[in-house]
């Protein structure tokens, strides 16, 4: 267990079994919570962007994303978990509210990346999963890691669930191409589609492979 003053961001909210309104108040207060540990985070990986350009004249992380989940997909997730849409399962069981995304170049940057991040002072690892090393069906590649960060408060300090992912320039160029068909496109997709998206995921880990080759 952590330390006494260090809290998870369930305990800090009054009234945590009141019904999810994303026009509350409560809410708002929730998504501070979030945003805040967003940026936390962002800060520690831009240090750690500029720190390997400037001193070790390498382009560790070509550039970070971050984003707040929106209300109606946090609500739709929830729905599809079959979870009661109270604050207490929004807090403990959707643990991508908040996410960050660090494209890199090469794929060993993607563990070398994570290696750092297990490092940072005072972030917990709470899950990993490696679809790089072991992609999805669907051709999917990336490296998701949950994590708890601490934002510090004038009175205290609590921890608040981030997730990250950590790809390839390659990888993510995939992700949001699939991202556009699977869920953008209105004619939906047809068995052929899927069987081209894989193949195209195959071909990206093929160039990625290569990148580390030209790269020795």
């Amino acid at each position: 267990m952590r330390e006494n003053e260090l809290m998870i961001i369930e305990n800090f909210l009054e009234n945590k079994e009141e019904k999810v309104d994303v026009d509350d108040e409560l809410y708002s207060k929730l998504m501070f919570f979030y945003k805040s540990a967003l940026k936390q985070l962002e800060v520690q990986l831009d240090i750690i962007k500029d720190e390997f350009k400037i001193i070790y004249n390498y382009d560790l992380i070509d550039h970070i994303e971050t984003r707040i989940k929106e209300p109606k997909s946090i609500l739709k997730k929830m729905e599809k978990k079959k979870y009661s849409k109270t604050y207490v399962n929004l807090i403990e069981k959707i643990n991508d509210v908040a996410g960050i995304r660090i494209v890199c170049t090469l794929k060993d940057d993607i563990f070398f990346i994570r290696d750092l991040i297990k490092n940072m002072p005072n972030i917990h690892i709470v899950k990993e999963k490696d679809y790089v090393t072991n992609p999805k069906k669907s051709g999917y590649s990336s490296y998701h890691m949950i994590v708890e960060v601490p934002v510090y408060l004038t009175q205290k300090t609590i921890y608040v669930k981030c997730e990250i992912q950590i790809r390839t320039l390659a990888m993510d160029f995939w992700a949001s191409f699939e991202h556009k068909v699977k869920y953008k496109s209105e004619k939906g997709v047809t068995k052929k589609m899927s069987k081209e998206l894989v193949n195209c995921a195959k071909m990206v880990s093929k160039f990625d492979s290569k990148m580390i080759e030209l790269k020795t």
